[in-house]
């Protein structure tokens, strides 16, 4: 029932995380397969020739396990409203303790390998581009742990993720052996800071590009400012971007390089083409033709198709005069040149105009480091909105995996409700008592206390695999709850033990050793995934260890005394008195 919520998940995180529900949940449907068919038939055939009973002797552990838990049971019950005031102060604490832990949507992946990008200004030659692309390179191979290095400068124009040439993305492998992470990503910060003029971001393969169809940007937080006015937008931008600078977390903090460069501009005059016998459409035609080229045709070469495309020669100097004394063809034959068809002149204009929703926006990006995503986010809304004065009809959005960990994070806290109504109905009709429903229900702010234990030796961020914790380790201590409580029930009514506090303390102590068993086969699987915290792979495992784990701790010592404290104390008197009904 718990895992249920997760197949609601959309988005990125639904792709992660329902794949894990889906394990879950089919792993659960073969246990109870097993043990109503292969188990009873095992214990028919082994059991009765079982030394231990056969002798009638407990195993000499489970027997100093009971010994040891019987008197502090004993004492625990002669105090019931004492021990459920103490767990309600751990609770609390932990409530208090969760509330001071920082927020993400992922953890931070370790994927062994950089995705960098490196954007100087826009108009720059690839020639130029490749020279400091080359300087940046070599920066990075001076650091120790970079092994290798791989870069793309530009796309072509056609590519759906079109750069200019002033554009270079780098693949950087990375052999993290003495220092951290978080040192190696320092120092390259460090050092890429020499490069002038050139906006360096630092990623990684996959975290790059969730983060890519999150928001758009190649960075953790993406500062969207939205208008008409090109010149307004930039200023706006500056301003945002001057807002960003100096709060703790942000790191490679840069604005969409989007500025004025030299352009040609070519209009055709109508009524001089016309002279000449050409429409202003054919002469357009004609310019596009002889300057970016018109595919006419397709080459095959084996498999492959290439296009066969027509366009003038290119000089290796191009000028405006150039330009101008370009021939172009007539319907009669004639060759007239450009500049007898159209006004030519220098002009400047936009590298690019970025639109989403159909409006004009620019984006000022940076990721997080240092710090958790949510308090770095929060930071700078409050410092955006202190100091950037938005114009009427501008507005500024926020995008990036925060976006996406609040609406997870909503969603499964609905939903989780939900499970959990649903949870108590289905226990009230088992038990067909909505008080000792509750009664069990006690294990998960029990397992809390632990689960807040296991976030903060995680790391101390909250994050979606953590929230998945703590639903994978609701549902384990809501079972331990039902184990107790149905035999402490089957010790009164089947074996007629009329005293509520000899059948919590017979009850209790013979679940003592299942109980334990079933933690300690849970835990004994987590160890190594916790173990592993840090290595690749095991950035949405570890932290769901280690609230699983510590929520395991909390919940299976406390349910042990609890539970049978808030039994007792629910129907201690309430026994007593229909015993003395009988009598």
């Amino acid at each position: 029932m718990v895992f249920l919520p997760l197949f609601a998940l959309t988005s990125v995180e639904g792709r992660l995380l329902r794949p894990l529900g889906f394990a879950y949940i089919s792993s659960l449907l073969a246990s109870l397969l097993v043990a109503l068919t292969v188990t009873p038939v095992l214990c028919s055939y082994l059991l009765p020739r079982a030394k231990a009973i056969l002798k009638g002797k407990e195993p000499r552990l489970s027997r100093a396990l009971k010994a040891a838990y019987a008197p502090v049971l004993r004492a625990s019950l002669r105090v019931p409203a004492l021990v459920l005031l103490v767990a309600l102060a751990l609770v609390i604490g932990a409530g208090i303790k969760l509330s001071t832990a920082g927020q993400s949507f992922l953890p931070d992946f370790n994927e062994g390998s950089l995705t960098i990008s490196a954007v100087t200004l826009p108009g720059t030659s690839l020639a130029e581009s490749d020279a400091l692309g080359a300087a940046l390179e070599r920066i990075l191979l001076s650091v120790p742990e970079v092994v290798s290095t791989a870069r793309r400068t530009g796309r072509a124009e056609l590519d759906e993720h079109v750069q200019g040439v002033e554009s270079a993305e780098m693949d950087v492998r990375l052999k993290i052996e003495g220092r951290p992470k978080d040192v190696v990503l320092e120092e390259i910060r460090e050092k890429t800071t020499l490069m002038p003029g050139m906006n360096v971001s630092i990623g990684q393969p996959i975290s790059h590009r969730i983060d890519h169809m999150l928001s758009g940007t190649r960075a953790n937080v993406a500062v969207k400012v939205f208008g008409d006015d090109l010149m307004v937008l930039r200023s706006l931008g500056k301003q945002v971007q001057a807002a960003m600078t100096g709060i703790r977390g942000v790191v490679d903090l840069s604005a969409e390089q989007q500025m004025d460069i030299p352009t040609l501009r070519v209009k055709v005059d109508a009524a001089r083409a016309a002279r000449y016998g050409l429409q202003a459409g054919e002469a357009s035609e004609a310019i596009q033709t002889a300057y970016v080229g018109k595919e006419v045709s397709r080459v095959l070469e084996g498999q492959l198709s290439f296009p066969l495309v027509v366009r003038y020669g290119t000089e290796e100097k191009r000028s405006a005069q150039a330009i101008r004394d370009t021939l172009i063809d007539t319907p009669s034959g004639a060759r007239v040149p450009l500049g007898a068809l159209a006004d030519i002149r220098d002009d400047r204009g936009p590298n690019f105009i970025m639109r989403e929703f159909v409006q004009r926006r620019i984006v000022v990006q940076c990721n997080v480091a240092g710090r958790d995503l949510v308090s770095t986010v929060n930071d700078i809304k409050k410092a955006v909105a202190e100091q950037v004065k938005v114009p009427q009809g501008y507005r500024i959005e926020y995008g990036g995996q925060f976006e996406s960990q609040a609406d997870a994070t909503r969603l499964l806290l609905i939903l989780g409700g939900l499970a959990l109504v649903a949870t108590v109905f289905l226990l009230t009709t088992v038990f067909r008592s909505l008080v000792d429903a509750l009664v069990i229900l006690l294990n998960l702010p029990l397992a809390l206390v632990g689960g807040v234990a296991g976030v903060f030796m995680g790391g101390g961020v909250l994050s979606v695999a953590s929230i998945i914790g703590f639903i994978t380790l609701f549902g384990i201590a809501t079972r331990n709850g039902i184990m107790l409580l149905s035999h402490i029930r089957h010790v009164m009514e089947a074996d007629g033990v009329t005293d509520a506090r000899e059948a919590v303390m017979r009850g209790a102590r013979e679940r003592l050793v299942p109980i334990l068993m079933t933690a300690l086969a849970a835990g004994l699987a987590l160890i190594p995934i916790a173990l592993g915290r840090g290595q690749p792979g095991s950035e949405i495992q570890a932290p769901m260890a280690f609230v699983i784990l510590f929520g395991l701790l909390s919940s299976t010592f406390l349910n042990m005394f609890v539970v049978p404290a808030a039994w007792l104390l629910v129907h201690g008197r309430r026994t007593q008195l229909a015993a003395n009904e009988r009598k």
